[in-house]
């Protein structure tokens, strides 16, 4: 490849990375949590946290669902029009329900609050479910926690991701096959942390492409829509989104009173369709007590790659096509729109597979927020001026606001999980905002050293006071979780004592480059800097005047 063709990719991957790391690194960081969603959801849950309530028990008989959706639309008449039903599962064991108002306002009831008669506003609050630590996460992780544009942010961000990914690749291509299994520990301790960069993210590589391919297309999707319905499809393709996207059409009513046909044997029809793998978990239903009444009976398929799936049904009883199956779009017989999106997402957030694909994922993400946080640093480091006691200002705060923003957010989730079963009704953006800036602020008015350190060690305090909040608050320490089998509680216990080790050998790795490390570098201690650059000028690295040779500074 031709040394101007290289230095191109160079500083493609260079400046693409350093726009985007800030943001990747708590999108990578808050999606390596989330691939555990559904546990982190029930390590929160209430019946978890105040242990003076009985737990209600599981109920398998379809006919509490016929009593649950009776009794809320009798409390509720909006949600006739559009509710979501979520089953009980052993975790979740009361049943949960999602509808809109005429104004467009969502609200939730439990099985729970309808039997307390809990039905005020206040009661069907939506931001109680919004707020809980496991949504919060997600937001985190598609918009930053900010709302609305959040996500069109991350789509442009996905969008650059991907050139830098593609830039990357091209850039160490050539050196490949010698560098690959390179990572080289010694006193050049900047070329350690280089060979690390590298190597995870060229090991991550697949990983990486699934992620900015679907990041992106989630993100904009309805930006997409909207440039090819007018562009393409004269304004007609909005009004078809819903049917392509959606199992079942949006109902109209008929006008004519129905009953529901009973949930049990809309789960009947519904198994058969999706086949022996499929495992309904929630109800959408459509018109309830209307002659057009249409249930999408939604849920998942073992071993399949796009393991979400549903099958909609004439939910109304006594009409001619009561009980007819209108869609199937299971994996047992979905159409190909349907397969590529359920792929899309089952990829982009491993609910493919097991434990142990989810494991990888979760160590993926945690690779990649370190590739992203590495190569910030490197770039910082690789413009470092030789023999100069102050390096350029504006250096010095792209390293300050780096550690500010990836450290910070490390301590900010760390807090937001103790502050979860602590204020279990206080929305998790609360604690974790709050926490964020302040690390922010910290690291722009120490150097850059000695915030990454103090911030390191402060991330690892509170992640240790996860478990330990745990172990107050709910009485589920780590040795009777772990005893009793109860992993999904133990594993965020286990998953924060690992994370704490981490970010203390991070401390120390970092204390040490500040020790040895060239002195004229934003990394180095302050008054070691100082003093060592007007003893004697430091000549440890020499400005690289290859093409090949810059490659390697490159982040």
């Amino acid at each position: 490849m031709k040394p101007t063709t290289l230095r191109l990719y160079q500083t493609l991957h260079t400046w693409v990375g350093l726009m985007a790391g800030w943001a990747l690194f708590i999108a990578f960081f808050a999606g390596a949590l989330t691939v555990f969603h559904h546990e982190l959801h029930e390590w929160q849950s209430h019946a978890r946290i105040h242990k003076e309530a009985a737990a209600p028990t599981v109920s398998t008989d379809p006919a509490e669902v016929d009593r649950f959706v009776q009794k809320m639309v009798a409390a509720h008449p909006d949600a006739a029009k559009s509710a979501y039903v979520v089953l009980p599962t052993e975790g979740e064991p009361e049943m949960t329900a999602y509808w809109q108002d005429g104004a467009g306002t969502w609200h939730m009831t439990t099985s729970a609050k309808l039997e307390a008669g809990q039905t005020s506003p206040r009661d069907t609050d939506i931001k109680q479910v919004t707020g809980e630590l496991a949504n919060f996460l997600n937001v985190l992780h598609y918009g930053l926690g900010i709302p609305d544009v959040g996500i069109y942010f991350m789509g442009v961000v996905s969008l650059l991701y991907g050139v830098a990914l593609v830039s990357g690749v091209l850039l160490h291509l050539p050196r490949l096959k010698k560098d690959l299994f390179a990572v080289r520990p010694g006193r050049n301790l900047k070329r350690f942390w280089m060979d690390a960069h590298n190597v995870l993210g060229l090991f991550s590589l697949p990983f990486h492409l699934i992620f900015a391919v679907t990041g992106a297309l989630f993100c904009l999707s309805l930006v997409l829509m909207m440039a090819f319905n007018t562009m393409t499809f004269n304004g007609k393709l909005m009004n078809e989104v819903p049917t392509l996207t959606a199992g079942v059409p949006i109902a109209t009513a008929a006008g004519r009173p129905a009953e529901l046909l009973p949930a049990e044997r809309l789960l009947a029809i519904a198994r058969e369709a999706g086949g022996e793998r499929f495992t309904p978990n929630s109800i959408h239903y459509q018109q309830i007590g209307d002659a057009n009444a249409l249930a999408d009976v939604r849920g998942e398929s073992e071993r399949a790659l796009g393991n979400w799936g549903s099958v909609g049904l004439h939910a109304a009883a006594g009409q001619p096509n009561s009980g007819e199956v209108i869609s199937n779009q299971t994996a047992s017989g979905r159409d190909t729109n349907h397969a590529v999106y359920s792929a899309m997402f089952a990829l982009h957030y491993g609910t493919f597979g097991d434990l142990g694909i989810r494991l990888v994922y979760l160590l993926a993400g945690l690779a990649g927020a370190f590739v992203f946080y590495s190569g910030n640093l490197l770039w910082i480091e690789s413009r470092r001026k030789l023999r100069q006691a102050e390096q350029p200002r504006i250096h010095r705060l792209l390293a300050q606001a780096t550690v500010g923003v990836c450290i910070g957010c490390c301590v900010g989730v760390a807090a937001a999980f103790s502050g979860a079963l602590l204020w279990p009704d206080l929305p998790s953006s609360y604690v974790y905002f709050p926490v964020f800036f302040a690390a922010l602020a910290w690291a722009l008015l120490r150097a850059p050293v000695q915030a990454a350190t103090e911030l390191l060690y402060a991330a690892a305090l509170a992640s240790l006071l996860v478990p330990v909040t745990n172990a107050v608050v709910t009485g589920d320490h780590i040795a009777r979780t772990v005893a009793n089998g109860q992993w999904g509680v133990a594993g965020f216990d286990i998953g924060a004592i690992a994370l704490a080790a981490g970010y203390v050998a991070l401390a120390r790795a970092t204390q040490r480059r500040a020790r040895k490390g060239p002195q004229d570098s934003v990394w180095a201690a302050p008054s070691a800097a100082a003093s060592n650059v007007k003893a004697a000028p430091i000549a440890t690295e020499r400005p690289a005047t290859q093409a090949t040779a810059s490659a390697h500074d490159a982040a």
